[in-house]
């Protein structure tokens, strides 16, 4: 497959993770894994709510209160509510974002504007129970509730982390073919993505599949946001170590004239290590990349499932 990393991948980003002193004490939260790392790859959008909408540094603290499902956003010592000041701006930056072409975007976990999940709201009587959504983040999921999103605590997690990136360089591939939004642009996407559909969810590639049988006969317009709609919920499903064996089972098949008696032998042997957890995803799919330039295996050779994304990221490394 071609080489991305020329290309311009642009993510959002809460401003202090990477190093922007705009947090209420005046410091920030830097990163280094987003900026050392995933900058190498990435263009960041950095997005302060409480700065963009008017506020000082440093300022006093904010707290969620009330109703977890629409809490009021205040100041911890003084009360006073920032909640109509924080969404008015957060409605209309949104919009602005939308401008920015963005392929994802990274919040600040635990923030009363820009967690994404489990934040702290509290109740009349001063207790806290971790079930609110920062006011920024939650517009920002509304709109645009088909990018990828995530919050760099849960990027430590290996299998989010490698979800997460994963499905930013999709959707980076998915907007370029919808540049030309043709059916011809709408099979070739598919057919180059199917394995690594497969190893989300296989239920969505086939429904997926059934879309694109249709792409000679139905308006591009609403065939292509439909076909956005099932492949951005396909990548929110995680791979496992089951549905990463099924599709390298699947690929064996297109070797079965091809390898020798020992060279299968020795494939399935990693393959059930790989599922034993003795291994990492990286040794089979080394394997696979051997044969499919020996034997030169044109179908594969197209499957971004083999590369995904830099191996740089050492995504794939992890057992």
């Amino acid at each position: 497959m071609e080489s991305e990393t020329d290309e311009t991948i642009r993510i959002g980003v809460s401003s202090c993770l990477v190093g922007n002193e705009v947090r209420y004490d005046g410091g920030h939260k830097r990163d280094r894994y987003i900026t050392d790392i995933l900058g190498r790859f990435f263009t960041f959008v950095p997005v302060c709510p409480e700065v963009e909408c008017g506020l000082p540094v440093p300022r006093e603290a904010m707290r969620l209160v009330g109703d977890p499902t629409a809490p009021r956003l205040v100041t911890v010592r003084s009360g006073a509510d920032m909640t109509d000041r924080m969404t008015r701006w957060a409605a209309e930056r949104v919009r602005e974002l939308a401008n920015e072409e963005l392929c994802g975007f990274i919040f600040k976990s635990k923030s009363p504007s820009s967690g994404m999940e489990r934040v702290k709201v509290y109740d009349a009587n001063g207790v806290p129970r971790s079930a609110g959504v920062g006011l920024f983040a939650r517009a920002f999921i509304d709109h645009f509730n088909w990018l990828p999103v995530e919050e760099e605590g849960r990027l430590h997690d290996l299998v989010l982390r490698e979800n997460f990136i994963e499905s930013v360089f999709v959707y980076r591939r998915w907007r370029t073919a919808c540049e030309q939004a043709t059916a011809a642009v709408l099979v070739a996407f598919h057919t180059s993505h199917k394995l690594l559909l497969r190893s989300h969810s296989e239920q969505h590639y086939r429904e997926l599949g059934r879309l694109v049988a249709r792409a000679g006969s139905s308006e591009p317009r609403s065939l292509f946001a439909a076909y956005q709609e099932l492949l951005m919920a396909a990548m929110k499903l995680k791979p496992t170590v089951k549905k990463h064996c099924n599709v390298m089972m699947h690929m064996m098949g297109y070797f079965k004239k091809l390898l020798s008696g020992d060279e299968k032998q020795e494939l399935l042997e990693i393959i059930d290590q790989f599922r034993a957890n003795h291994v990492p995803l990286i040794v089979p799919l080394t394997l696979f990349n051997h044969y499919i330039r020996k034997y030169d295996e044109p179908y594969l050779q197209n499957q971004w499932y083999l590369n995904p994304h830099p191996i740089e990221l050492k995504l794939r490394n992890h057992a």
